[in-house]
């Protein structure tokens, strides 16, 4: 899976980098997750970028264990430095973990999240994704996604249709996805789609449990 770009102004101390809609977004996605989440267990999160969600997510449910990763070096560095400024006993060290890979370097997780990677990065990382997880959870365990998506039955908005020209611009393999496109990739992979959120700032949050 190709990383996921930094940009100058995602720059933070030392090896801290810092994605500026991660403190926009935080405390709505773990309002959500609240009602999501199991009480307990071992949250993987793929594609953690600066870790900033991690360390937020880890302190806000203490009873979880999150168990950050990424392929991007880079963001494993700035995991590390937010995890130890945090000091968190919660949280783990990141794993380096490439979601288009066959083989993952975790046996078992009690579920998965992932935020904004399904639109920066080639198609194969989505499914890669549902491969991975379908390996790693139980049954009714949750996968969940976040992030900006077209919807067949939604009309998509000019600032999304632009963010998707963006994209593609920079790489012909990133761009937004259709959440049918999507669906059907999780049932593939023996996922049912149970619920969907609207987000601020036209996002989405889409959950799928595991069969069994």
């Amino acid at each position: 899976m190709t990383p996921r770009p930094w940009t100058p102004s995602d720059g933070g101390e030392g090896d801290k980098r810092h994605a500026p809609a991660t403190l926009r977004n935080r405390d709505a996605i773990a309002a959500v997750l609240g009602d999501w989440l199991p009480a307990s267990g071992t949250v993987l999160e793929v594609a953690s970028g600066s870790g900033e969600h991690a360390v937020h997510f880890a302190a806000a449910f203490p009873k979880l264990g999150w168990q950050p990763s990424d392929p991007d070096p880079a963001a494993l560095a700035s995991i590390t430095a937010w995890s130890a400024e945090a000091g968190l006993s919660n949280i783990a060290a990141p794993l380096h973990l490439d979601a288009s890979a066959p083989d993952w370097p975790l046996g078992h997780a009690d579920a998965l999240l992932c935020i904004n990677m399904v639109h920066i990065s080639p198609w194969a990382a989505t499914l890669g994704l549902f491969a991975g997880a379908a390996r790693l959870l139980g049954p009714g365990a949750p996968l969940i996604l976040y992030g900006p998506y077209i919807e067949a039955a939604v009309a998509t908005t000019d600032s999304n249709l632009a963010f998707d020209a963006s994209l593609r611009s920079r790489n012909p393999a990133w761009g937004l996805r259709e959440v049918e496109a999507v669906v059907d990739a999780a049932a593939r992979h023996g996922f049912r789609f149970a619920e969907r959120r609207t987000m601020p700032a036209n996002n989405l949050m889409l959950l799928f449990r595991k069969g069994g």
